[in-house]
Order: C-alpha cells, then structure tokens, then sequence
C-alpha cells in the first residue's frame, strides 16, 4: 500500500462517487476503479457498497477512512518536518562563547535576533575559556563559539570576524592619568599590569601582550587576576593598571576608572568559531544573521546617533 492509495480511497469516500473522485485527483476513472479494487483486494476487505448512484463506505471503509486521513496528515507533518530541519528552523543550537564576549553588544543583539528569526531552534548557552571552548566545538559538543581569537589560528576551525573593539586603559582614580580622556598606551610603560593568566584566557592575554609591544614596550606583569571583573576590582584596590575590551567598561567599581586609548592598534576582534567542515544550516543560519548583525552595528557607528556619517575624512 502507498499514500497514494489512499489519497485515493479518501477521495472515492468523501465523494460518494468514483467519477467526481477521479475528476478531483485528475485521473481516468477506470483506473481509480482498478485502484480501489486492488485496495480492497490487498486488505481482503470490500471498502465500499456500490449503489445505483455511487458508493458508500462499509464499515470497513469507515474506519479506514478515519485512519487514512491520520497517516496522511501524519505524513504531511513529516515531510513538513524535515524540509524545516534542512532549512535549519528547527532542532538545538549549541553555542559557546567566552566571558569577555557576553559583554559585547552586539553578541545581545545577535542572540536576540536569532531567536526571533528561528524561534523553533532550541539555543542552549555555554560561558567557558577559549581553550575549552574550541574542545568542545571540535568534540561537536558546540555549534559554534563566540570568542577573541587574536593573531590565532586554529586547525579545523573557520573564524568569522563579527566586532572589533579598542581597548580602554582601567586606571585607579589616585593615578596621575585617572583624569585624562585619552592617552596612548605607551603612557603605561612601566606600570604593573593586572593581567587574567595566560592558562585561563591565551587570547585575551596575548592580544593585551600584543597591543603594549606594538606601543613600544613590555607590559610589567603584576598581580593576576581570576576574571575581567577580578581584573578592575584589582585595579580600583590600586595593585596595578590595565587594559580590557571596551565593552568591559559596563563592569563598574568605586576607585577605577576608565580612559580612551590612542593607539589605533589597540584594538580586540571578536569572532564566531565554526568545523571548518560544518556544512549544517543550523549553522549557516546563525552565521548569516550575525553577519547581518555586524554590517548593521558597523553601520550604526559610522552613521552616528543621529543618523550622521561620524566617519573620519
């Protein structure tokens, strides 16, 4: 029996009449006739009684009639089903990403986003180191990542950028610079940075290496600290100095302050880690959006708050 047949057999009973049923599906009536006694042969039941002005259902045909149009819903439903899933509309997400990226609005926004473009996708979250976080991409335990990659590249994986950001210089309000709106990095030599382990975030803590070389001088590393926040609570207790993504700045601590910095080299990106060989459009989904997302952002700062082209001519 195949879903044909009984798309036929369901015509035939609805109408009451196998000329109106064929003229229905668009097919000879001799042939649904031969289809219907095949049916009824293949069953070994009679589905219909033939009457001087059509047909009529037995009791057989009743319930067959109520379990026809089940299957061929249920059938409807999975064909349905799996054209979402290869549209990627349905299914779970796993995504990734680290603790200095939550910060970023444009991570916000982008998860919003997604969610309400594929509200049938299940989005589950996952905060960890960037080392880590690559394990588990590879281990196909995430989707995707969301992290600071810095000068890295990493074997299996494609990087998509999505932000860049300067970094901010975090002072304590006693330092003599606390009060300046902008200064160069290279204002910082000498000073005893607060920095997160390299073991704990390799990126980040490259980038800011990076950043202080390329001003001309190595950062003195002084005490360490667990996490961003760790990192400005340090600072206002006056251990050291530092420099964070400026969407760190949200994190705020009496005694720490936040200062622009020059160097257009001083600058963090943060990008979306996907398997290189990861083809799923789940995915494919996720990476469109957040690239929508970023031209959108980018467009937004350049555009300015009111509307005007902030751009530097």
């Amino acid at each position: 029996m195949e879903l044909r047949h009984l798309r036929y057999f369901i015509a035939v009973a609805e109408e009451g009449n196998v000329t109106r049923a064929a003229e229905r599906l668009g097919i000879g009536q001799p042939p649904l006739s031969q289809q219907i006694i095949a049916l009824e042969r293949e069953l070994d039941v009679q589905l219909f009684h033939r009457t001087g002005h059509g047909v009529v259902p037995t009791e057989a045909g009743k319930t067959l009639l109520i379990d026809a149009k089940r299957l061929l819903n249920d059938a409807q439903d999975a064909f349905l089903n799996a054209q979402r899933a290869g549209r990627g509309e349905t299914g779970h997400l796993n995504l990734g990403l680290t603790a200095s990226a939550t910060f970023h609005p444009i991570v916000r926004s982008l998860i919003r986003a997604y969610r309400s473009a594929y509200p049938g996708v299940g989005l589950t979250l996952t905060e960890d180191r960037s080392a880590r976080l690559l394990e588990l991409l590879a281990d196909g335990r995430l989707d995707l990542a969301l992290l600071r990659p810095g000068t890295h590249s990493f074997a299996g994986v494609a990087l998509h950028q999505i932000a860049s950001e300067q970094f901010k210089a975090v002072l304590p309000v006693a330092h003599p610079l606390a009060k300046r709106r902008r200064i160069p990095l290279s204002a910082l030599a000498g000073e005893p940075f607060i920095l997160i382990p390299r073991i704990a975030s390799p990126m980040l803590h490259d980038e800011v290496l990076s950043a202080c070389r390329q001003a001309g001088f190595e950062p003195l590393l002084g005490q360490q600290a667990p996490q961003l926040s760790s990192v400005v609570n340090l600072v206002s207790a006056e251990f050291g100095v530092s420099i964070v993504p400026a969407s760190v700045g949200q994190i705020h601590a009496e005694g720490a302050v936040y200062v622009d910095i020059t160097d257009a080299k001083a600058v963090t990106q943060l990008a979306l880690a996907s398997r290189e060989a990861d083809a799923s459009a789940k995915v494919n989904n996720f990476l469109a959006l957040a690239k929508h997302t970023s031209m959108a952002a980018a467009r937004r700062a350049t555009e300015g708050p009111a509307g005007k082209n902030t751009a530097p001519r």
